[in-house]
Protein backbone atom coordinates (compact mmCIF):
# COMPACT_ATOMS: atom_id res chain seq x y z
CA UNK A 1 0.00 0.00 0.00
CA UNK A 2 1.31 3.11 -0.57
CA UNK A 3 1.63 5.81 2.38
CA UNK A 4 0.24 9.14 0.64
CA UNK A 5 1.55 12.61 2.89
CA UNK A 6 -1.52 15.02 4.07
CA UNK A 7 -1.00 17.50 1.39
CA UNK A 8 -0.26 16.63 -2.10
CA UNK A 9 0.44 19.52 -4.93
CA UNK A 10 -2.74 20.19 -7.09
CA UNK A 11 -1.32 20.56 -10.23
CA UNK A 12 2.12 21.32 -8.89
CA UNK A 13 0.80 24.21 -6.64
CA UNK A 14 -1.36 25.44 -9.02
CA UNK A 15 -2.08 29.37 -7.03
CA UNK A 16 1.91 29.77 -6.80
CA UNK A 17 2.86 28.98 -10.08
CA UNK A 18 1.27 28.20 -13.80
CA UNK A 19 -0.61 24.80 -13.29
CA UNK A 20 0.65 21.18 -14.77
CA UNK A 21 4.52 23.02 -15.67
CA UNK A 22 8.06 22.04 -14.30
CA UNK A 23 7.90 25.41 -12.69
CA UNK A 24 5.24 24.94 -10.68
CA UNK A 25 6.48 20.85 -10.02
CA UNK A 26 9.69 22.17 -8.96
CA UNK A 27 8.30 25.35 -6.49
CA UNK A 28 5.94 22.49 -4.80
CA UNK A 29 9.15 20.54 -4.07
CA UNK A 30 11.21 23.88 -3.21
CA UNK A 31 8.60 24.65 -0.48
CA UNK A 32 8.82 20.93 1.24
CA UNK A 33 5.77 18.82 -1.08
CA UNK A 34 6.60 15.00 -0.88
CA UNK A 35 3.59 14.47 -3.40
CA UNK A 36 2.69 16.06 -6.38
CA UNK A 37 -1.00 15.33 -9.07
CA UNK A 38 -0.84 15.99 -12.68
CA UNK A 39 -3.20 15.94 -15.52
CA UNK A 40 -2.39 13.74 -18.63
CA UNK A 41 -3.72 13.45 -21.92
CA UNK A 42 -1.87 12.90 -25.24
CA UNK A 43 -1.29 14.56 -28.24
CA UNK A 44 -1.68 14.23 -32.01
CA UNK A 45 1.57 12.24 -32.91
CA UNK A 46 0.19 10.17 -29.16
CA UNK A 47 3.33 12.16 -26.89
CA UNK A 48 1.52 12.23 -23.22
CA UNK A 49 1.29 15.88 -21.90
CA UNK A 50 0.45 17.34 -18.80
CA UNK A 51 -2.59 19.72 -18.91
CA UNK A 52 -5.98 19.51 -17.52
CA UNK A 53 -8.55 21.13 -19.94
CA UNK A 54 -9.45 19.53 -23.55
CA UNK A 55 -8.33 22.61 -25.08
CA UNK A 56 -5.09 24.48 -25.13
CA UNK A 57 -7.24 28.01 -24.38
CA UNK A 58 -7.18 28.43 -20.93
CA UNK A 59 -3.80 27.66 -20.03
CA UNK A 60 -1.75 28.96 -23.21
CA UNK A 61 -1.59 31.88 -25.80
CA UNK A 62 -3.24 29.55 -28.77
CA UNK A 63 -6.92 28.31 -29.05
CA UNK A 64 -7.49 24.46 -29.93
CA UNK A 65 -7.76 20.99 -29.17
CA UNK A 66 -4.78 19.03 -28.13
CA UNK A 67 -5.60 16.45 -29.59
CA UNK A 68 -5.43 18.31 -33.13
CA UNK A 69 -1.93 19.32 -32.88
CA UNK A 70 1.58 17.56 -32.75
CA UNK A 71 3.93 18.05 -29.38
CA UNK A 72 6.88 19.65 -31.21
CA UNK A 73 3.65 22.62 -31.77
CA UNK A 74 2.32 22.49 -28.72
CA UNK A 75 5.79 22.82 -26.97
CA UNK A 76 6.16 26.43 -28.33
CA UNK A 77 3.38 27.93 -26.71
CA UNK A 78 3.50 30.07 -23.56
CA UNK A 79 1.73 27.64 -21.15
CA UNK A 80 2.95 30.90 -18.48
CA UNK A 81 1.34 33.92 -19.89
CA UNK A 82 -1.96 33.09 -18.27
CA UNK A 83 -0.95 33.30 -15.18
CA UNK A 84 1.32 36.43 -15.17
CA UNK A 85 0.10 37.79 -17.69
CA UNK A 86 2.75 38.80 -19.40
CA UNK A 87 5.18 36.86 -21.67
CA UNK A 88 7.30 33.53 -20.16
CA UNK A 89 9.22 30.93 -21.87
CA UNK A 90 7.45 28.30 -19.86
CA UNK A 91 6.08 25.20 -21.64
CA UNK A 92 3.51 22.68 -21.47
CA UNK A 93 5.80 19.23 -20.18
CA UNK A 94 5.61 16.29 -21.43
CA UNK A 95 4.65 13.42 -18.81
CA UNK A 96 8.06 12.00 -19.25
CA UNK A 97 9.64 15.70 -18.32
CA UNK A 98 7.65 15.45 -14.52
CA UNK A 99 8.92 11.73 -14.26
CA UNK A 100 12.48 12.69 -14.88
CA UNK A 101 12.00 15.19 -12.30
CA UNK A 102 10.28 13.32 -9.52
CA UNK A 103 12.51 10.33 -10.06
CA UNK A 104 15.52 11.74 -8.84
CA UNK A 105 13.87 13.75 -6.35
CA UNK A 106 12.12 10.65 -5.40
CA UNK A 107 8.70 12.90 -5.41
CA UNK A 108 5.71 11.02 -5.79
CA UNK A 109 2.99 11.55 -8.82
CA UNK A 110 -0.09 11.27 -8.53
CA UNK A 111 -1.17 10.59 -12.18
CA UNK A 112 -4.56 11.88 -13.42
CA UNK A 113 -6.08 10.30 -16.17
CA UNK A 114 -7.44 12.89 -18.35
CA UNK A 115 -8.22 11.72 -22.05
CA UNK A 116 -9.68 13.73 -24.74
CA UNK A 117 -12.85 12.06 -25.45
CA UNK A 118 -12.75 9.19 -27.61
CA UNK A 119 -9.31 8.74 -27.12
CA UNK A 120 -9.37 6.68 -23.98
CA UNK A 121 -7.18 3.80 -25.19
CA UNK A 122 -4.78 5.93 -26.69
CA UNK A 123 -4.10 7.89 -23.88
CA UNK A 124 -3.51 4.74 -21.42
CA UNK A 125 -1.28 3.31 -24.34
CA UNK A 126 0.75 6.23 -24.60
CA UNK A 127 1.30 6.82 -20.47
CA UNK A 128 2.45 3.19 -20.01
CA UNK A 129 4.56 3.30 -22.09
CA UNK A 130 6.54 6.68 -20.63
CA UNK A 131 5.44 4.64 -16.95
CA UNK A 132 7.94 1.76 -18.85
CA UNK A 133 11.05 3.94 -19.16
CA UNK A 134 11.13 4.30 -15.48
CA UNK A 135 10.72 0.81 -13.78
CA UNK A 136 12.74 1.47 -10.84
CA UNK A 137 10.69 4.03 -9.64
CA UNK A 138 7.33 3.06 -8.06
CA UNK A 139 6.34 6.33 -6.08
CA UNK A 140 3.18 6.85 -8.54
CA UNK A 141 -0.48 5.95 -8.83
CA UNK A 142 -3.29 5.96 -11.23
CA UNK A 143 -6.35 8.26 -10.75
CA UNK A 144 -9.32 9.62 -13.08
CA UNK A 145 -12.81 9.99 -13.34
CA UNK A 146 -13.09 8.04 -16.37
CA UNK A 147 -13.63 3.94 -15.13
CA UNK A 148 -13.22 3.09 -18.95
CA UNK A 149 -9.45 4.45 -18.78
CA UNK A 150 -8.45 2.80 -15.37
CA UNK A 151 -9.24 -0.43 -16.39
CA UNK A 152 -7.76 -0.10 -19.64
CA UNK A 153 -4.25 1.17 -17.31
CA UNK A 154 -5.14 -2.27 -14.94
CA UNK A 155 -4.87 -4.68 -17.85
CA UNK A 156 -1.38 -2.99 -18.77
CA UNK A 157 -0.20 -2.95 -15.26
CA UNK A 158 -2.46 -5.31 -12.72
CA UNK A 159 -0.36 -4.52 -9.84
CA UNK A 160 0.30 -0.79 -9.77
CA UNK A 161 -2.43 1.88 -7.30
CA UNK A 162 -5.50 2.92 -8.64
CA UNK A 163 -7.74 5.66 -7.19
CA UNK A 164 -11.52 6.82 -8.59
CA UNK A 165 -12.01 9.78 -8.44
CA UNK A 166 -15.78 11.47 -7.90
CA UNK A 167 -17.02 14.80 -8.30
CA UNK A 168 -21.06 14.26 -7.36
CA UNK A 169 -23.69 11.31 -7.01
CA UNK A 170 -26.06 12.42 -9.20
CA UNK A 171 -25.46 11.74 -12.92
CA UNK A 172 -23.80 8.08 -12.79
CA UNK A 173 -23.62 6.21 -9.37
CA UNK A 174 -24.57 6.02 -6.00
CA UNK A 175 -22.15 5.86 -3.30
CA UNK A 176 -22.74 2.33 -2.75
CA UNK A 177 -22.33 1.82 -6.27
CA UNK A 178 -19.06 3.64 -6.53
CA UNK A 179 -17.56 1.82 -3.62
CA UNK A 180 -18.83 -1.74 -5.24
CA UNK A 181 -16.72 -0.68 -8.50
CA UNK A 182 -13.83 -0.03 -6.21
CA UNK A 183 -14.18 -3.63 -4.62
CA UNK A 184 -14.41 -5.04 -7.39
CA UNK A 185 -11.87 -3.50 -9.76
CA UNK A 186 -9.51 -3.70 -5.87
CA UNK A 187 -8.93 0.24 -5.98
CA UNK A 188 -6.87 1.74 -3.12
CA UNK A 189 -8.39 5.15 -3.09
CA UNK A 190 -11.30 6.89 -3.76
CA UNK A 191 -11.11 10.19 -4.33
CA UNK A 192 -13.53 12.77 -3.82
CA UNK A 193 -14.70 16.63 -4.06
CA UNK A 194 -14.58 18.78 -0.89
CA UNK A 195 -18.62 19.39 -0.97
CA UNK A 196 -19.60 16.03 -0.77
CA UNK A 197 -18.09 15.53 2.40
CA UNK A 198 -19.58 14.36 5.92
CA UNK A 199 -18.72 12.11 8.45
CA UNK A 200 -21.48 9.67 7.33
CA UNK A 201 -20.11 9.28 3.85
CA UNK A 202 -16.66 9.14 5.06
CA UNK A 203 -17.47 6.51 7.53
CA UNK A 204 -18.78 4.45 4.60
CA UNK A 205 -15.70 4.34 2.53
CA UNK A 206 -13.46 3.79 5.57
CA UNK A 207 -15.49 0.78 6.26
CA UNK A 208 -14.35 -0.23 2.47
CA UNK A 209 -10.49 -0.14 3.62
CA UNK A 210 -10.09 2.78 1.10
CA UNK A 211 -7.26 5.44 1.33
CA UNK A 212 -9.63 8.93 0.94
CA UNK A 213 -8.28 12.08 -0.83
CA UNK A 214 -10.12 15.08 -1.41
CA UNK A 215 -9.91 18.09 -3.45
CA UNK A 216 -11.74 21.21 -3.72
CA UNK A 217 -12.10 24.17 -7.06
CA UNK A 218 -10.53 26.53 -4.52
CA UNK A 219 -7.28 26.54 -1.78
CA UNK A 220 -8.59 24.81 1.05
CA UNK A 221 -6.98 26.56 3.72
CA UNK A 222 -5.74 25.31 7.04
CA UNK A 223 -8.48 25.45 9.54
CA UNK A 224 -11.03 23.88 6.77
CA UNK A 225 -7.77 20.88 6.46
CA UNK A 226 -7.60 20.34 9.66
CA UNK A 227 -11.36 19.58 10.05
CA UNK A 228 -10.74 16.86 6.87
CA UNK A 229 -7.82 15.37 8.54
CA UNK A 230 -10.18 14.80 11.71
CA UNK A 231 -12.99 13.39 9.81
CA UNK A 232 -10.71 10.74 8.28
CA UNK A 233 -9.22 12.16 4.91
CA UNK A 234 -5.69 10.83 4.15
CA UNK A 235 -4.60 13.28 2.00
CA UNK A 236 -5.82 16.95 0.65
CA UNK A 237 -5.00 18.13 -2.82
CA UNK A 238 -3.21 21.59 -2.32
CA UNK A 239 -3.37 24.57 -4.32
CA UNK A 240 -1.08 26.77 -2.21
CA UNK A 241 0.61 25.21 0.99
CA UNK A 242 1.85 28.51 2.37
CA UNK A 243 0.67 28.08 5.78
CA UNK A 244 1.62 24.52 6.35
CA UNK A 245 3.83 23.23 7.98
CA UNK A 246 5.79 20.76 6.08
Amino acid sequence: MLNLPKLIGHRGVKNLAPENTLDSIKLAHKLGLKWIEVDVKITKDKIPIVLHDDSLDRTTNFKGLTIDFLYEEIKKLDAGSFFYNHKTNIFIPTLENIFNFCSKQDMGINIELKPNQGFEIDNVKAIAKVVNKYKNFNNFYFSSFDLKSLNEMKKIFPDFHYGLLVDNFENAYSLEEYLKICENNKFFNFGLNKKLINSEIINKIKKNNLIITTYSENNIELIEANDLWKLGVTSIFIDDPSLFEL
